[in-house]
């Protein structure tokens, strides 16, 4: 016997062509492509429910969405400001109590927590009523 009349015990199975017709269909239990065959379709994202449920979330269209306001108290105002002095934002930005929002003055608005002893001249800032009626009642000058 020489080598090249050796043969396997166990003979090689041949390989199963499929694809062919038969019974088995084209893709013959090997799967299809899918989504990703289809023209024009996308997969969707997996994070797609997250996605769908954010603009339901709380502050979604709030009025003040987006703008760019910085609320301040009267209690800084009274540790910070002497007697008849300006209160403007640049002021405030100069006395570090608020920063710049994209390199922009942001606008200010002074909440009515707190007292207010002074009369400061308060100028190109909103308020709130409590602190409206806080500064009238000092006479304070409102530009």
């Amino acid at each position: 016997m020489q080598i090249h009349q050796l043969k396997p015990k166990k003979l090689l199975k041949k390989k199963k062509r499929i694809g062919r017709g038969g019974k088995k269909g084209t893709y013959s239990g090997r799967g299809g492509k899918g989504q990703t065959a289809r023209a024009g379709r996308k997969m969707q994202p997996i994070i797609r429910e997250l996605i769908k449920k954010y603009p339901k979330l709380r502050g979604y269209r709030f009025k003040n969405f987006g703008k760019n306001i910085k609320t301040i108290s009267l209690d800084v105002l009274e540790k910070n400001f002497q007697e008849n002095e300006l209160v403007s934002p640049a002021v405030l930005i100069e006395k570090k109590l608020i920063r710049r929002y994209k390199g922009n003055v942001p606008e200010i608005k002074i909440l009515g927590s707190g007292k207010l002893t002074k009369k400061l001249a308060i100028e190109g800032c909103i308020f709130s009523k409590k602190a409206l009626e806080l500064a009238k009642k000092l006479k304070c000058e409102i530009k």
